[in-house]
């Protein structure tokens, strides 16, 4: 039982930054918090320091005295940060935040009535399928995977298209939240390129993220207590299948606005034992895991912030998928405030996407 509650507690153990959960230093303070370097350390002091010294005021006389300067004098960093005695295999990034607006769309004649029923559900528009077993299979899970979302047709016509696009040689390695570096590649081996849809030769990603949006804006309200009113822009994503992958992770660790991550997958005759490449999540606070096949036209919903941590397992074939992130309109809010309130402030640094692309 203690071993079990070792764990737990193990896995509540994030960056204070970025949501790192590997090789994790302590503050050597407050003893509560959690960095993945000095240098986060630093960044996160202006926010770290109120907790950190309110913790600070029931320490010795003499651990205080040793620990008056902020973490952010690079003497006081190597005292202040202790190894984690055991460590997560774990990383974070955040993609770029290029927010797109959900409008209203209509269904269109392909793909009106092709959504098979998912895992036993019968489902026959975007409305029921979303309150019929969407809504509750996410507020009780966290977790919830669809099946022949679109049709073989319509999957294949997007398949396609994201083949078209590998070609062009737009796809770069995907990024780590203030990583860029080689190391970048021991976390994640994908490349990855952001679509709107509008661009040439991308009509049938539009229309994929059209039908996602048709589906979270029939669940919206009734999604914990999240009122979605925008998303990313289309993530596509290969792993070239050289065995790469993307190591533990957390998609939103420090509440940058996304609530709901959407997953949709292209890879036909897809075989785990073979292939690998399974999407496992390990749920907060619980003992199981979930492991997630990429098939071919099935769409995966989960919640995007710490209560899921998951990694893309090691895949032995070229595995495609298409990510979409949705806002939350309070958390997205306060993340611009913050970001802005920050921005000019010297040494304070929130990371809402890229560095390159803040909001």
């Amino acid at each position: 039982m203690e071993k079990h509650q070792n764990d737990l507690d193990r896995d509540r153990q994030y960056c204070e930054l970025c949501g790192k959960m590997e090789n994790l230093l302590k503050c050597g303070r407050c003893r509560s918090s959690f960095y993945c370097s000095k240098e986060h350390q630093k960044q996160h002091w202006k926010e770290h320091k109120r907790i950190c010294k309110e913790a600070d005021k029931t320490q010795p006389p003499k651990q205080k005295a040793e620990q008056e300067q902020p973490p952010g004098d690079e003497k006081t960093s190597d005292r202040c940060l202790k190894k984690k005695d055991s460590p997560e295999q774990a990383d974070s990034s955040a993609p770029t935040q290029q927010t797109t607006n959900i409008e209203p769309h209509g269904l269109g004649e392909e793909g009106s009535n092709n959504t098979s029923p998912p895992n036993g559900q019968t489902s026959s528009s975007p409305q029921k399928l979303a309150m019929e077993y969407i809504v509750p299979c996410m507020n009780k899970h966290g977790i919830c995977v669809v099946d022949n979302f679109l049709g073989t047709e319509t999957g294949l016509s997007i398949l396609e298209d994201v083949k078209a696009l590998h070609k062009t040689g737009r796809f770069t390695d995907g990024q780590v939240v203030s990583q860029k570096s080689d190391s970048t590649k021991d976390i994640r081996g994908d490349k990855i390129t952001w679509v709107d849809g509008k661009e040439a030769g991308c009509e049938k990603i539009r229309f994929l993220t059209t039908r996602m949006d048709d589906l979270i804006r029939h669940c919206n309200g009734k999604l914990g207590n999240y009122t979605i009113n925008g998303r990313t822009k289309a993530m596509v994503a290969c792993y070239p299948g050289n065995g790469t992958g993307y190591v533990r992770h957390v998609d939103n660790p420090n509440g940058d606005g996304r609530c709901v991550t959407c997953i949709y997958y292209l890879n036909k005759d897809w075989n785990a034992k073979e292939h690998g490449g399974l999407l496992r999540i390990f749920p907060e606070g619980k003992a199981q895991f979930a492991d997630i096949e990429p098939k071919f036209d099935r769409l995966l919903l989960f919640w995007s912030d710490r209560r899921n941590p998951h990694e893309v397992q090691s895949a032995y074939a070229t595995r495609y998928a298409i990510t979409v992130w949705y806002f939350d309109a309070d958390e997205r809010a306060r993340a611009k405030e913050k970001y802005l309130t920050g921005a000019g402030e010297k040494g304070v640094k929130v990371e809402l996407g890229k560095p390159s692309d803040p909001i």
